[in-house]
């Protein structure tokens, strides 16, 4: 009994201590898989660094910024302005913005509708802001916005049923559905036919099919009341929609039975801030039968289409007629459109004059710059 204790003994002793080794694993494994647990939690939980990231949009003196924004220290400073239209943008809900609707902002931006041609009456794009130079009263200006986009147009259609275009109606109306045919899904367009009176056809539509249907309506008679449709038209062009708008004259000139007379129009066409485009349709020089009204025909369209950035488009052959309404559909789609503050800030309600010139590309041709000859300043 005594040479078997001490082997039950070791054996005992010998099992005690593997339970224990064994234990003394276990143990250390959970307390890794706990360790890793722990630092596995703490690479996910944010840093202390970024916290005063995630409240700096409450910190930051927003409205300070834009407030000193429209003081005039700061009205030239363009790019502190920029960065803070990137702030605000990042940090608050986007708002939507139409093509073609008026973006108001804290100053004044005078804009300009500009076409350029080469040689050959060829429209010219492509054309990047550094090509452009604006005068205002004879002081460079600096231009702040620059876009070559097709934008919606609201364009009104006016067109002469006079007795004088009795033998050119029909390409005369085809003219005017060429026209239409170059027309964007958001244009709208109105039609004021005249004769001896001036009458609004239709109203702002996007029917091009009703407008055509109207024109095929109406005869062609009387006398010629010129300058009180293109009242009319400006009138009606106070109702439009888009921010980009043209009348279409198309008419052989002249004008004998208006109430309105040549200086009404023309202080009208400088107040509203619609481009005028003219097919003159004018009879040969040797005509017999031509009036002192129609001999000015050239003359009073030439004028009142220069005033506005557009320009009249002669016609002396019939079969040219829808080829030039389509050139001026795709003039009016491919002009550029420079912005600008007056540096001249008084609110004087003075007429201010533009000059547009370029700095055109080397190895092109002398260009053309059509645009509007000036504009009257707010009177508060």
């Amino acid at each position: 009994m005594k040479r078997d204790l001490p082997v039950t003994v070791l054996q005992s002793h010998s099992e005690t201590r593997r339970v224990v080794f064994v234990s003394l694993r276990i143990l250390l494994v959970i307390c890794f898989l706990f360790g890793q647990a722990l630092l596995q939690a703490a690479a996910q939980a944010p840093p202390d660094d970024n916290k005063p990231k995630d409240e700096a949009p409450k910190e930051e003196p927003k409205k300070e910024d834009v407030k000193g924004e429209e003081s005039p220290a700061k009205t030239d400073d363009v790019k502190p302005k920029t960065k803070l239209v990137d702030d605000v943008r990042k940090d608050s809900a986007a708002k939507p913005f139409k093509p073609g609707s008026t973006l108001h902002i804290d100053v004044d931006v005078a804009l300009v509708n500009v076409t350029v041609t080469d040689p050959y009456n060829r429209l010219v794009t492509g054309l990047d802001p550094d090509n452009f130079r604006v005068f205002e009263d004879n002081v460079e200006q600096e231009v702040v916005s620059f876009s070559s986009e097709d934008v919606p147009i609201s364009i009104g259609v006016i067109f002469d049923f006079s007795g004088s275009m009795s033998n050119k109606i029909g390409k005369a109306r085809e003219a005017a559905l060429q026209f239409f045919k170059t027309a964007n899904p958001q244009d709208e367009f109105f039609l004021v036919s005249f004769n001896e009176r001036a009458e609004l056809t239709s109203a702002f539509t996007n029917s091009v099919e009703d407008l055509q249907s109207r024109l095929m309506l109406t005869a062609p008679k009387g006398r010629t009341a010129l300058l009180d449709a293109i009242y009319l038209g400006l009138s009606e062009m106070r109702g439009a929609h888009n921010a980009k708008r043209a009348l279409l004259i198309l008419s052989d000139g002249g004008d004998n039975h208006s109430r309105y007379n040549e200086n009404d129009i023309k202080r009208l066409v400088r107040e509203a801030d619609t481009q005028i485009y003219a097919i003159g349709i004018f009879d040969p020089l040797g005509s017999r039968n031509r009036t002192p009204e129609e001999l000015k025909g050239p003359s009073l369209l030439s004028e009142i289409t220069e005033m506005t950035g557009g320009r009249v488009f002669a016609v002396e052959r019939m079969e040219d007629l829808p080829d030039i309404a389509t050139k001026i559909g795709m003039e009016l789609r491919n002009q550029y459109v420079l912005g600008y503050r007056p540096s001249n800030k008084a609110h004087d309600a003075r007429w201010r004059k533009i000059k547009i010139k370029l700095r055109a590309p080397r190895g092109l041709p002398p260009l053309t710059v059509y645009a509007k000859t000036g504009y009257y300043a707010p009177s508060h």
